[in-house]
């Protein structure tokens, strides 16, 4: 399976979401595209998407100050489900909670409550996609914050992706492994791919192969053996 080989994470979401249904044409030509169990996916599901990767303070205030920020941009992009019948009023006023000043259970809640909004507005329960979940959480080992930002992290992540009926599917990134301790000690049925993983290891990175073809595109040929030496690649699986 070689859905992420031709396509970045982010760009990767609009496989899947309604909002990019109608733009079938981006995926022509890409390795996905062969496959038609994808052609009939594409477009088909709303989608959460947030990133942590920008998220480096030096500070528990700062870090949770850059993910409440991440939250808040996340609703200002969805405002528009606030058009027509299909959310109740309780619901609708829950986009005025989310601001700088919200509280912990409130931010810990608001990806939940979005999902919800979501669920409403198109009937079909959604896919969250978080990129780089373990950002913060390395500023914080390093900078002397680890206990209290696992301690709001751990409220996210539960009321996420643990205790969220509307939500069809979770998947989290990041070069930390996924363990059953701290933060994901709440979380349950967590399938974890690392690059010992056989299952994709078609799906990230290039052969030898698509090397020596990209070199030779570019008549870079004749630095073969340079390329080699300065960067050997990694091994995905097997």
């Amino acid at each position: 399976m070689k859905i992420w080989k031709d396509i970045d994470y982010e760009y990767g979401r609009t496989v899947f979401s309604i909002q990019y249904a109608e733009r079938k044409a981006l995926f022509e030509g890409l390795s996905i595209w062969k496959d038609e169990k994808y052609q009939k996916l594409q477009g088909t599901y709303p989608v959460i998407f947030l990133s942590f990767a920008s998220i480096k303070g030096e500070s528990y205030e700062s870090a949770r100050e850059g993910i409440i920020q991440v939250i808040i941009d996340l609703y200002a992009k969805h405002r528009f489900l606030l058009q027509g019948d299909s959310l109740n009023q309780q619901e609708k006023a829950y986009f005025d909670y989310v601001n700088p000043d919200m509280s912990d259970i409130v931010a810990a809640m608001s990806l939940h409550r979005l999902s919800i909004c979501m669920y409403r507005y198109y009937g079909k329960r959604v896919l969250i996609l978080l990129d780089e979940y373990d950002t913060p959480m390395q500023e914080a080992y390093v900078n002397g914050y680890w206990e209290e930002l696992v301690s709001f992290t751990r409220l996210l992540f539960n009321s996420t992706f643990k205790t969220n009926p509307y939500m069809e599917q979770g998947l989290m990134t990041g070069i930390t492994r996924i363990s059953k301790e701290s933060v994901f000690s709440d979380l349950n049925n967590l399938k974890v791919i690392t690059t010992t993983s056989n299952k994709y290891g078609t799906a990230f990175g290039f052969t030898e192969q698509e090397v020596i073809r990209a070199l030779h595109e570019y008549g870079l040929e004749h630095r073969m053996t340079d390329v080699k030496e300065w960067y050997d690649g990694f091994v995905f699986g097997k």
